[in-house]
């Protein structure tokens, strides 16, 4: 196979007719490729084996425009940005986000209040009243934050965990007290 040079036109290059003989050949350019090394074909490293993916904790949202009314029960994580009204009880934890409203009692292990809570918290092994919270109602968790300028309105305790040493006292009758001293 033969390439013609690019330079130049092909009238000047070739020769007269009947000089073909006269001029040197033209030299022949090798084109094909150089010959890959044997690495180059090695199959490439095994991608070690992927794990698998770390399970990620569900979020159920009621969103901002929303109100809703019934019961809220499971064991992943609830967002109120709206308005809910009813019980909620789940093993996650629950977040009522600043302007949200929920009217009910409430059951899980952890509880962040930013906006209004009217009712109960029972049994939450921890709470957080953020800066805008108002809560109305009865409060039981093992930890208890409290932001400065929340608001609160009910009874609460907090720190008396299930452990041995963290019982709550007896409450002790008059009549008990009074037969101790004698």
């Amino acid at each position: 196979m033969a390439i013609f040079p690019s330079s130049g036109s092909a009238k000047k290059d070739s020769p007269a007719p009947g000089n073909e003989a006269s001029l040197p050949p033209t030299p022949v350019r090798d084109v094909t490729p150089p010959t890959p090394a044997v690495a180059d074909f090695a199959t490439p490293a095994p991608m070690p084996p992927r794990s698998a993916p770390a399970p990620v904790a569900k979020e159920s949202i009621i969103a901002a425009d929303l109100t809703i009314e019934g019961k809220i029960e499971g064991s992943g994580d609830v967002r109120i940005a709206g308005r809910f009204k009813g019980d909620v009880n789940v093993q996650g934890s629950l977040t009522i986000e600043h302007g949200a409203k929920l009217n009910g009692g409430v059951r899980a292990n952890q509880v962040l209040v930013s906006g209004e809570l009217d009712g109960n918290i029972d049994s939450a092994s921890l709470v957080e009243l953020r800066a805008s919270a108002v809560m109305t109602g009865d409060l039981k968790a093992g930890s208890l934050t409290v932001a400065a300028g929340s608001k609160i309105r009910g009874h609460v305790e907090c720190g008396w965990g299930e452990g041995k040493g963290d019982e709550r006292p007896a409450s002790r009758s008059k009549d008990a007290a009074a037969s101790e001293r004698t």
